[in-house]
């Protein structure tokens, strides 16, 4: 069985940091590419970051760029998100979703997997 677990989340002031993680388990996180996503009340389920299956490559929306560093680590089958310079509107359930395709990480569609969800709330 295929689990994706994300933790780390919480509610901190503005500018403040989080870093979140993605525990995988029943899969080998290297055959994926990994991807952060996070949804709003009453919003679409939106794209924040990916990183390639080696984690040679890492992309990242504008809304986060700059702000927001994802990384893995596939020998602990790990993925993880650093939030800094945190805003109000950085404030959504977060995702992390393992996706078998590398051209395809911006769409929900495109991933197989997906965790629970970790809450971060940023108070102004």
């Amino acid at each position: 069985q295929v689990q994706l677990e994300e933790s780390g989340g919480g509610s901190v002031p503005t500018g403040d940091s989080l870093s979140l993680s993605c525990a995988a388990s029943g899969v080998s996180l290297d055959s994926y590419t990994m991807g952060w996503f996070r949804q709003a009340p009453r919003k679409d389920r939106e794209f924040v970051a990916a990183i390639s299956k080696t984690g040679a490559d890492t992309y990242y929306a504008d809304a986060v760029k700059g702000r927001f560093t994802i990384s893995r680590n596939n020998a602990k089958n790990t993925v993880y998100l650093r939030l800094d310079s945190l805003k109000p509107e950085d404030t959504a359930v977060y995702y992390c979703g393992a996706s078998p395709f590398e051209g395809a990480y911006i769409y929900p569609a495109g991933y197989d997997y997906w965790g629970q969800g970790t809450q971060v709330t940023v108070s102004t």
